[in-house]
């Protein structure tokens, strides 16, 4: 299975249009989206492009191949322009030997983990910072934020192929960071 992750989008179009053009592009069967959609949120700057109705119009093309989860930034309201559901705080994916526990990153972190079991993968977003790497028995996988980036990052969407998680930039696709979900 082949699966497109994008988080912290916060209503930027721009991003948005990129993540579609590299969602058709990859031939994935799902875009995963962690949260924080249409909004920006107090704390952050708007980004480029900030336009959530047409972000929501946009998105809502692919309803039927979104899998979503509420981030800090969500509302019912934000709800009420999307045509995929995105109020969970929380979702899995079962693949054939892992779990993906995905969620925004502001309730369940790596500082505080859900019920994981070994081969689990953790898969979040929040902090804005591309994380791909292995603790122990569960993996941790941050696709980081395709609108506003920070720690001195790109813009950034992640992929999982095979049995590959990447980070990937948004503009020019470098791999900023891999681990493989099975060592």
């Amino acid at each position: 299975m082949k699966l497109l992750f994008a988080s912290d989008i916060h209503g930027s179009l721009p991003a948005t249009e990129r993540v579609l053009e590299r969602f058709v592009q990859s031939g994935a069967q799902w875009l995963i989206i962690l949260g924080d959609v249409l909004n920006h949120g107090p704390r952050n700057a708007l980004p480029d492009g900030y336009a959530p109705a047409q972000v929501a119009d946009k998105l809502n093309q692919y309803a039927d191949k979104i899998i979503a989860v509420r981030g800090n930034c969500d509302s019912e309201v934000d709800q009420m322009l999307l045509h995929f559901p995105m109020t969970a705080p929380w979702q899995q994916v079962l693949l054939e030997q892992n779990r993906l526990f995905l969620t925004h990153g502001h309730l369940f972190s790596p500082e505080n983990l859900p019920p994981l079991s070994t081969g689990d993968v953790l898969v979040y977003g929040h902090t804005h910072i591309p994380v791909a790497s292995r603790h122990g028995d569960i993996v941790h996988f941050n696709p980081g934020s395709v609108s506003i980036p920070k720690g001195g990052n790109v813009p950034s969407y992640g992929m999982l192929e095979e049995n590959l998680l990447r980070v990937i930039a948004l503009n020019d696709q470098q791999v900023i960071a891999q681990v493989s979900i099975n060592p």
